[in-house]
């Protein structure tokens, strides 16, 4: 149960960062097109991507020793760039985020979040490496794995179909640093997990 919540708040408050694939699912979600289709592609790409990085890093810590210890360091310092990013970002300040121009047919929509999610290099860092990695210092890597994979379902169809709902909400930039501040401590206070750990 442990690694399954760890594992759901640490791919929660990875995916939450707004990125050009959560903005792309909730400019779908304001403006109530091809929702389900762009939510489905987005968690299942996700649950595949972090399949894959438990599932290979698991292997690859039982065959290398030490190397967990290595990515529980690599990781937190990732958090901690990745936090402090965030918290940068709330300084500064961002742009409201209105509905815009639709894409038109859904498999326009599916291609362009299929290249959103698989042609991100950041994806890759955080679902094969960062989680994968992560997972490594749990016994059952297999609940931590679900409960990344259940915070993506989550987070996406969440996004999606609650964008109407926070449409007001996101048409301030105080709402966007609000978001970042939020980021930034949720990734701050797991690389303090793991350096303690």
């Amino acid at each position: 149960m442990q690694a399954g919540l760890a594992g759901f708040a640490l791919g929660f408050s990875l995916i939450l960062a707004i990125g050009a694939q959560n903005a792309f699912v909730l400019r779908q979600g304001l403006r109530r097109e091809h929702v389900l289709a762009v939510v489905l592609v987005c968690a299942l790409s996700d649950a595949v991507l972090i399949a894959a990085g438990v599932a290979g890093f698991g292997a690859l810590a039982e065959m290398v020793p030490g190397l967990e210890r290595v990515m529980r360091f690599g990781g937190a310092a990732f958090l901690l760039v990745y936090g402090a990013r965030s918290f940068h970002a709330a300084w500064r300040g961002g742009a409201a985020l209105e509905a815009g121009a639709g894409t038109g047919s859904r498999a326009r929509a599916v291609l362009t979040c299929l290249a959103l999610t698989w042609l991100n290099p950041h994806v890759y860092l955080d679902t094969v490496v960062l989680l994968g990695s992560i997972s490594a210092q749990y016994d059952d890597r297999l609940a931590f794995g679900a409960g990344a994979a259940t915070a993506s379902f989550t987070f996406f169809f969440a996004l999606g179909y609650g964008a109407r709902l926070l449409a007001p909400f996101f048409r301030r930039p105080k709402s966007w640093r609000l978001l970042d501040a939020g980021v930034g401590v949720v990734m701050w206070s797991i690389a303090a997990g793991l350096l303690a750990g």
